[in-house]
């Protein structure tokens, strides 16, 4: 692993020569003509390559509805033009929500989120013409250990794990086999929900070490939902089955999927199990297959865990620590998962993500790996904050504008670990900048030079 160094490329010339250098599987083009393409797999279709990434903003009600920010997020998001609109992190259950401004999905928040979703695809017309309509995804999610519904930890834990558990074995909650399949119910009822408001599809989310995520890895957990590859799969096949019955395939089914853990074996999924930082995609690419055959067609593929190895999912400059390799070695990894899936689901549309690092210059990766067929989408997340018509730009004018990019400062990070409400604080200071300071009242600085204890291991 190379040592860390932050973003310093002003043209794409540079940005090669570092790939090059530290010999690290990322393409660069010159054109960003396979980004305008529009693209159909099964039940989905985009009008171009280019997704606004489900980024929580913690801006909700405290029933769950969408809040001021929440529709100023969306209306912007959709007048940027972005063939995919992916709404954040939805809980299913008021206990699985991760704080309590968290959107959370039920029968009396449904028209709210009907609302929201009908405003959005006026903008985007409005913006982007009158035929433009984008691929609408709803995030279904329950937290998990991160669980935090009233601003308190209070851990729903499918499987004990030393890396993460802060507390002796004896002390931690096992989530049982029958809550979890009652938990199915609650995942079943709430895409009912997302289908009769109007979504396009939703996202069954086994990712980045909420519940979903850690059943994949709990090899050492007894039980229908442990041990065995089919016992640890058991959770999102069973949704994904019951969701394409229960709505009678009229409604989309997305997975965002980890590839990767980066967490060591056997608590982490998709590791080497003498390595951790090496990436065993094994058992997710048979995962893809299965959920390819039971009917999905969107995938969203990403690594690591925001709470433990951020740096492994969104390469930053500027955080809590100093990640312990160079970012772009990250990007690589990142690109490196999609393309491992995309590699044995073909008919489906498989998303990539780990752009917005390289700022102006993530469109030419994006674009180049999707014309080599790596994978068919480009997953842009913290950028949507700082630039939210940033896929605007690309189609009409080529190119992104540096002074409107994400910056990879991480402040959106640091409001939502203080408890408020995310977005960008440097490219939208008039509304987030006071927030961040608010937030930031009180407590120690959130940047330090040294490495994270969890980032070295034990």
């Amino acid at each position: 692993m190379a040592e860390h160094e932050k973003f310093h490329y002003d043209n794409l010339a540079g940005l090669r020569q570092d790939i090059e250098r530290l010999n690290v599987a990322v393409p660069v083009g010159d054109s960003l003509t396979s980004l305008k393409l529009p693209l159909r797999a099964g039940d989905f279709r985009a009008a171009n390559r280019l997704t606004v990434l489900p980024m929580e903003g913690c801006d909700g009600q405290a029933d769950g509805k969408p809040g001021e920010l929440t529709e100023r997020r969306y209306l912007r998001f959709a007048a940027g033009g972005a063939g995919t609109l992916w709404f954040e992190a939805t809980a299913v259950t008021p206990e699985g929500r991760a704080n309590p401004r968290q959107l959370w999905l039920h029968g009396d928040s449904a028209a709210a989120f009907g609302d929201l979703l009908k405003r959005a695809k006026q903008m985007a017309q409005e913006k982007n013409g009158s035929e433009f309509q984008p691929y609408t995804v709803l995030q279904l999610t329950h937290s998990g250990r991160y669980a935090k519904p009233d601003g308190t930890p209070r851990p729903i834990v499918a499987a004990y794990n030393p890396w993460l558990d802060t507390q002796p074995q004896d002390k931690i909650r096992i989530i049982s086999d029958d809550e979890i399949e009652e938990l199915e119910g609650k995942y079943v009822q709430a895409a009912l929900l997302a289908a009769e408001q109007g979504f396009d599809a939703v996202d069954l989310k086994v990712c980045h070490g909420y519940l979903g995520a850690e059943l994949l890895a709990a090899f050492e957990r007894p039980g229908r939902y442990g041990g065995s590859f089919e016992n640890r799969t058991r959770f999102i096949c069973n949704l994904v089955r019951k969701v394409r019955e229960r709505t009678g395939g009229s409604l989309g089914i997305a997975v965002r999927m980890n590839a990767y853990d980066s967490v060591p074996y056997p608590y982490g999924w998709g590791v080497d199990r003498e390595d951790f930082h090496r990436p065993d995609y094994r058992e997710p690419a048979r995962l893809a297959e299965i959920l390819t055959g039971l009917g999905v067609s969107l995938f969203n593929v990403t690594c690591g865990n925001p709470y433990y190895n951020p740096h492994v999912n969104r390469p930053f400059d500027a955080g809590a620590y100093r990640p312990p390799f160079h970012p772009l070695e990250g990007v690589a990894t990142l690109l490196g998962a999609a393309r491992a899936i995309q590699a044995v689901a073909p008919g489906a549309a498989v998303m990539a993500t780990g752009f917005s690092w390289l700022r102006q210059w993530g469109p030419y990766v994006a674009a180049a790996a999707i014309e080599q067929g790596w994978f068919a989408l480009a997953g842009f997340g913290r950028l949507s904050f700082a630039y939210p018509d940033f896929a605007r730009d690309v189609m009409n004018l080529g190119r992104l504008d540096p002074a409107k990019v994400c910056l990879a400062c991480s402040k959106c990070t640091v409001m939502m670990r203080d408890g408020g409400t995310a977005g960008c604080v440097l490219r939208d200071s008039a509304t987030y900048a006071p927030l961040y300071r608010a937030g930031r009242e009180g407590k120690p600085a959130a940047e330090s030079v040294h490495l994270a204890e969890n980032v070295l291991g034990r």
